[in-house]
């Protein structure tokens, strides 16, 4: 945020009250062009606080284009045509106590206020038992925790204010393999923007032909309640010309313990690279899908389905994924 002062606009859009006292801010960081009538991509880490590989992600990517904005014209131009927006720790709360929820004992992908219209998995889906156990949704019927308000804020500005719009949140801990996924988790139900996200996945794998992610959606692995990304994509279907399209890169952490098995006597170590070399690796691996992401939406013209062919996209992903 220093280093790109003339070129950034930051802003605290919470602060985390901390149990021993104190605070943390949250942080949102923008640039590019602000006009209502480009396109945005958002980028967001650290909801939840024992995986800072995702927030670092986050981070090395920002890093990269306020090095860039120093000599590089050609990035320059593309900012002229979209909006980046960064809130790399969005849960600082939870990375400062080493915790998955927030410091009230809530998991900010549980608190939304949506419900899985169908049966979840035992405490993983999401509960209201107690803040004692893991995946705690909150209590019944209480606002939702600062930190996703202070999401649901800065993407209702900068995102849902646009024709079309990204989002993607850089989480680990799940599987082998890196996942995109995408909503719906509180249903089995496909997306009313199915059609754009094979569009999306298309341009992808034709332009990264050596790509290691799984792109799917969420519901596959597993049904919870609370979703904020689903609650906000629900928000934006309001507008039927309307394209937001928020999705979460799941970093396989199972990769790094099976190299790694001295790992699992970490918390850390379940969802982050202990070890230097794999963490860079990790860090340079994903530049590229976060990148990609910006120059889609720049070109979101070009490769968005059209009245002709959208059936043709939305029946191509109804046998790859339903």
């Amino acid at each position: 945020m220093e280093l790109g002062a003339s070129q950034l606009e930051a802003r605290v859009v919470g602060r985390v009250a901390m149990p021993q006292g104190g605070d943390y801010p949250i942080h949102a960081v923008s640039l590019g062009n602000p006009n209502p009538s480009v396109p945005a991509v958002g980028y967001f880490g650290g909801v939840h606080g024992l995986e800072r590989i995702g927030a670092e992600v986050v981070i090395a990517y920002l890093q990269s284009l306020v090095m860039r904005l120093q000599w590089d014209s050609t990035l320059h131009k593309q900012l002229e045509s979209v909006r980046l927006v960064f809130m790399p720790i969005v849960n600082p709360g939870g990375m400062a106590l080493g915790t998955r929820a927030n410091p009230q004992g809530v998991d900010l992908m549980r608190n939304a206020p949506i419900a899985s219209v169908e049966p979840v998995p035992f405490l993983v889906g999401g509960q209201r038992i107690s803040a004692r156990l893991p995946w705690y949704r909150g209590a019944q019927a209480a606002p939702m925790e600062i930190e996703n308000r202070a999401v649901c804020e800065v993407v209702t500005q900068e995102l849902l204010s646009r024709k079309f719009s990204v989002a993607v949140d850089c989480h680990s801990g799940f599987g082998a393999r890196d996942r995109i996924w995408f909503p719906y988790a509180h249903t089995r139900a496909p997306i009313a923007h199915l059609a754009e996200i094979q569009a999306l996945k298309k341009i992808f794998v034709q332009s990264n032909s050596y790509h290691r992610y799984i792109f799917e959606p969420q519901s596959l692995q597993y049904l919870a309640h609370g979703d904020v990304w689903d609650y906000l994509y629900q928000r934006s279907c309001t507008e039927a010309d309307r394209v937001f399209l928020p999705l979460t890169l799941e970093m396989g952490s199972w990769l790094w313990v099976k190299k790694n098995p001295r790992q699992l006597f970490s918390r850390h170590g379940m969802f982050n690279p202990l070890i230097e070399h794999r963490q860079q690796r990790v860090l340079r691996q994903h530049q590229s899908f976060l990148d990609f992401l910006s120059r889609a939406a720049c070109g979101h013209s070009l490769w968005l389905p059209t009245m002709e062919n959208r059936a043709h996209f939305y029946a191509q992903a109804l046998q790859d994924w339903y």
